[in-house]
């Protein structure tokens, strides 16, 4: 083991980035630049990268309609609306924009010009309830909204509040440039609030997650250094095209919109998710990278509908949101072979990332979500002892580093208890993840922690058993839950769907785990589901299924 630098006494394995010395792991990534000046938004940050000679090039696409947005006409539509803005609505730096809307042309442009007038975004899925937008509104206390005529009942009439599909808007993203001469932009210092998102709240109510720009800048100055260090310039001179299934409110999609104008990509945009559709644009727009849900890679790799379309453009699968099963990789290769399946980790307090996947070596690490990201180190911690543990030894994912949410003073927005049970007095973010580094720096995700299945005196991990179901061909997708049970505390049961033609059983499905897994890991219950609650990243809202079980009296099953 050798130091990790001159002025470090630290003793830190170079195989693995642990340091025994203080029980913490530390990135094997090189280090990353970040601009000196503090005086900085993140949208001046991805002004200032060299864009310039992709003004004709086209960065958006509408996967339906084929309509074409290229890097000149953007650049005018931000700098239109960040005056429009101000000028109309007298926004200030501070002040908070709920925004209600699918992913189309006009989010980006609103996105990045209201960021740079120091105005703190709020994306929020147009699918919700009205009660659960009036509980972010409570967390958020919004001074303006935007969304579509169509959603716009979700909202208190006395929100102000912005149509993007009137006539008015449109106008405000085509200003002259004449108007735009005197136009100055307010100082954002890198430290300012920047995004509201929200968490998936698989397990309650959202929690809105503060990040910063200097989070944001961090993100995105790792993302094009990387780029650049793995030859990215001839990726550039080939205009690599990506293809966004998820939503741009989502954290995922958030981080998606922003590393595409990182490298002047160019972004096909899905308003709403249609397998098909997915598969119809990915051979007429040549898609070369896609990020995507495990779930996703499950029916590419069961569909039969993808032999009816060229997918030979593919090059590189980003999987994140939820563990994707070694099981479910090797099938996915073996329908695949030419594309390469990478993982990564992250959450939404930690502004989308943790760890990741880069190259076909670290792609081989089946199982694994890659290595730890740059400006990150992290923590082992036994749940019981609270001991920081070595490496192949499974404990909580503790994680601190320039990405993490803003802890100080807000931390989750309007709520001090969630803010103070996730983050340790020296700002360790608790992410509530089962996880362990092997003795190569490699993070594995077992489950999360409080989603373990209390069997008895053993812990069982749905996520394991889920991986071994989504190999049997006659399943299209399943999911594992704690079922209550007098004798053993709670027992796994799975909500499976039928692959189309299957007339598979509960007791083929119960012995097909059975004949994979240690006693006490069997399924024990089984009930069949035409789909899987999920959220827009993936994750299984397993407390809905929990109710549904409760609901409907499977105990006599």
């Amino acid at each position: 083991m050798a130091p990790t630098n001159a002025n470090s006494n630290l003793l830190i394995n170079p195989e693995n980035g642990y340091c025994p010395q203080t029980k913490t792991y530390h990135t094997l990534r090189p280090k990353v630049p970040l601009p000196l000046s503090q005086s900085l938004s993140i949208t001046q940050f991805l002004l200032s990268l060299p864009q310039t000679a992709a003004a004709d090039v086209a960065f958006l696409i509408n996967a339906f309609t084929g309509e074409r947005l290229t890097y000149g006409q953007f650049l005018n539509q931000l700098q239109s609306l960040a005056f429009n803005l101000r000028t109309r609505f007298s926004l200030s730096k501070g002040d908070v924009a709920f925004i209600l809307l699918p992913s189309s042309f006009h989010v980006p442009a609103l996105y990045f010009s209201l960021l740079s007038l120091g105005v703190i975004i709020s994306p929020a899925n147009p699918l919700a309830s009205a009660s659960e937008i009036s509980h972010q509104l409570h967390l958020t206390n919004p001074s303006i909204a935007f969304t579509t005529s169509h959603t716009s009942r979700k909202l208190p009439s006395n929100l102000r509040t912005v149509l993007i599909d009137s006539p008015d808007f449109i106008s405000m993203s085509t200003q002259t440039q004449n108007d735009l001469i005197d136009f100055t932009v307010p100082i954002v210092n890198q430290a300012d609030s920047a995004a509201i998102l929200y968490s998936s709240g698989t397990s309650g109510k959202v929690k809105g997650v503060l990040l910063t720009h200097r989070n944001l800048i961090a993100l995105a100055a790792s993302f094009y250094h990387s780029e650049s260090q793995t030859g990215s310039t001839e990726a550039q001179s080939s205009r690599e095209v990506t293809l966004s299934t998820v939503p741009l409110f989502h954290v995922y999609g958030f981080l998606g919109l922003m590393m595409t104008f990182t490298v002047t990509y160019t972004l096909v945009l899905m308003e709403r998710f249609d397998f098909e559709k997915m598969l119809k644009a990915i051979e007429k727009y040549r898609v070369s990278h896609m990020a995507v849900s495990p779930p996703l890679i499950v029916t590419l790799t069961k569909s039969e509908l993808t032999k009816s379309y060229d997918l030979s453009s593919l090059q590189l699968l980003h999987s994140g949101g939820a563990p994707l099963g070694k099981e479910v990789t090797l099938k996915f290769k073996e329908k695949f072979p030419d594309v390469e399946l990478i993982q990564g980790y992250g959450m939404t307090e930690s502004g989308g990332v943790g760890a990741g996947m880069r190259g076909p070596d670290e792609a081989n690490r089946y199982g694994s979500v890659g290595r730890l990201y740059e400006f990150l180190e992290a923590k082992i911690v036994d749940p019981a002892t609270g001991e920081a543990l070595p490496p192949d030894e499974k404990g909580e994912l503790w994680l601190r580093g320039i990405t993490i949410m803003k802890v100080t003073s807000a931390g989750y927005v309007g709520d001090d208890k969630a803010t103070a049970e996730t983050f340790s007095p020296d700002g360790w973010l608790k992410t509530g993840d089962l996880c362990y580094f092997d003795s190569h720096g490699f993070l594995f995700i077992v489950d999360r922690l409080k989603e373990l299945i209390k069997y008895k005196a053993y812990q069982v991990p749905p996520a394991e058993l889920e991986h071994l179901l989504h190999s049997n061909h006659e399943i299209a997708d399943a999911a594992v839950i704690p079922y209550s049970d007098e004798e053993a505390g709670q027992i796994p049961m799975a909500f499976v769907v039928r692959r189309p033609g299957s007339n598979i059983t509960a007791a083929q499905v119960m012995d097909f785990i059975a004949k994979q897994v240690a006693p006490y890991k069997k399924i024990r219950r089984v009930a069949f589901i035409d789909s899987i609650p999920k959220s827009p990243a993936g994750k299984i809202l397993r407390r809905e299924l929990v109710t549904r079980a409760l609901s409907t009296n499977l105990s006599k099953l």
